[in-house]
């Protein structure tokens, strides 16, 4: 048997000059609309972050990673070598994010070897277009954290899967196997694409039953599978170790979600900043999935003698698997501890983009369908447009304006208390940028501000400066040492019911103070506390 939808050598040698021309174009669409405005939004603190801990010197990387940040590792590993890159060791915004802009590009041939393989070249074609101007996609691009980076390897992972239950050839069942650890490594939810991997293939019937004739039997099959995962288990126990040892405390601030978070989920992971974009996309994946509607829910056996028919019900199991059963366990999960959060999933975009390409290819004539597909790249441009200047998922927070408000008011003599430690590295950040600006002398940066009393080990950031909270005695030896001192405070909680942190600064620090000046930004608040 030959594989399912497969052209015959003159059409696919008719169509091949065209069909490579326009993806090609595609792929330059892709990376004008992610470099595009990549610098516009401000530099916010998950960025400040990712920066500040590829700066650090190696001991105090490798002690943080382990010690706090072995999530997101591979990021961590690869922004320290790109920022590596520029000579002038000061690199610009853009070209920070350029990172995640360059592993956002690549995402879209991976999406369309998946659908290639999964279906045709038209649907292919498609969803690369889908991607090309993905606003959830560009949102991740144009930012400075792992997420695109993870997509890019949670897309070859499945990628690699299914050219291995296709072909069976060792060279993509090692590309799976590294590709899938490095993808774990990106992001620990890569975990919950490889529980897609596993029920698909388990529940809903193997898939690597080949039309070739020297096909292995489904128990070494099986075999082989086990071995992957169980390679790629050790390779990653190190991080499993981490989790186990941190417990939930990293992601402790993740909110319980509603079904109204889920379904802006969706929503966003179309593209769409309304419900017009997510509408068309559910009424493509139901149009994909309307050939197969009687076997959908059932699992296909009789490989050898239907294949394509098999492969037709598989595919959309395995698609839908991988778009629903993240969100549906994370929901479920966050009963007990909250887990649930829209970036954490944004490895599911392939497959909602697969089936609206799937979706779409089905229209017939074919002015019909470049209607549908320039209708739906329409709306898409729209999404685009509205995350050049807005998020979806949250508000960033103003620290690099607060930062510049105590720079520009600071005396000598005061000094600078954290609210929580971390809240140190996003005004690290900003304040080398304020010295890069003025000299490039190490001992200017260091005496630019006020003295930092809180987190402070060594004179430039150490490991342990990126956790843990001030206690009373050092806020008391503070107001006592300086004549003023700054409070920066960071999702402190809502006005009127401030967290515990925030209570005992006031109650400390109002004893030894006789005035209080405070100012607020985005997310941020500034306090001034000034002896009599």
């Amino acid at each position: 048997m030959q594989p399912p939808e497969a052209a015959s050598p003159a059409q696919s040698d008719s169509a091949r000059p065209a069909h490579w021309i326009t993806l090609f174009l595609l792929l330059g669409a892709g990376a004008l609309v992610r470099l595009l405005f990549l610098a516009r939004k401000p530099f916010w603190f998950d960025e400040c972050f990712s920066v500040e801990v590829a700066w650090i010197n190696w001991g105090n990387f490798l002690h943080l990673l382990w010690w706090r940040e072995a999530n997101m590792s591979l990021y961590y590993v690869l922004l320290r070598i790109w920022l590596g890159l520029n000579p002038q060791n000061a690199p610009s915004e853009f070209f920070i994010r350029s990172l995640s802009a360059t592993a956002a590009v690549a995402t879209l041939p991976a999406i369309y070897w998946l659908a290639r393989q999964l279906y045709d070249r038209r649907v292919a074609l498609i969803a690369g277009a889908l991607f090309a101007f993905n606003a959830y996609s560009v949102r991740y691009a144009q930012e400075a954290r792992s997420y695109a980076l993870f997509l890019l390897l949670a897309t070859l992972s499945s990628c690699f899967l299914i050219a291995f239950l296709r072909d069976l050839a060792r060279r993509y069942w090692i590309g799976y196997v590294v590709v899938s650890i490095l993808a774990v490594y990106a992001h620990f939810y890569a975990l919950l694409l490889l529980a897609v991997h596993g029920l698909a293939l388990r529940w809903f019937g193997n898939a690597a039953v080949s039309w070739r004739p020297d096909a292995q039997p489904k128990a070494a099959l099986s075999g082989q599978l086990r071995g992957a995962w169980l390679t790629i288990g050790l390779a990653v126990l190190p991080l499993l170790v981490f989790v186990a040892k941190t417990g939930a405390g990293p992601i402790r601030w993740i909110q319980r979600p509603s079904w109204r978070d889920v379904f802006e989920f969706y929503e966003h992971l179309a593209g769409g900043n309304n419900w017009a974009l997510p509408v068309l996309c559910a009424t493509a994946g139901i149009a994909a999935l309307a050939p197969i509607r009687k076997r959908l829910w059932t699992r296909p056996r009789d490989w050898q003698t239907n294949w394509n028919e098999c492969w037709g019900v598989w595919r959309s199991q395995f698609l839908l698997i991988w778009l629903f059963f993240p969100v549906t366990l994370t929901v479920l999960l966050s009963f007990a501890r909250p887990v649930f959060l829209g970036r954490y999933l944004i490895f599911c975009l392939p497959a909602l983009l697969i089936l609206v390409a799937a979706g779409i290819a089905r229209l017939r004539p074919w002015w019909l369908l470049a209607v549908a597909l320039t209708g739906t790249l329409l709306l898409c441009g729209q999404g685009i447009l509205f995350v050049y200047g807005h998020d979806y998922d949250n508000e960033r927070d103003a620290s690099g304006a607060a930062t510049n408000f105590i720079l520009d008011h600071a005396q000598p003599g005061d000094g600078i208390i954290f609210h929580i430690a971390a809240t140190r590295v996003a005004y690290e950040f900003f304040r080398s940028a304020r010295a890069r600006e003025n000299t490039a002398s190490p001992a200017f940066t260091a005496q630019l501000g006020p003295e930092i009393v809180f987190p402070s080990h060594e004179p430039g950031l150490d490991y342990r400066d990126f956790t843990g909270k001030p206690a009373e005695d050092l806020l008391r030896t503070a107001a006592r040492d300086h004549p003023r001192v700054w409070i920066m405070l960071m999702n402190n909680g809502p006005a009127g019911n401030p967290d515990a942190t925030t209570t005992m600064l006031t109650k400390t620090l109002s004893e030894s103070s006789s005035k209080m000046l405070l100012w607020r930004f985005a997310k941020v608040e500034v306090r001034l506390y000034s002896k009599p």
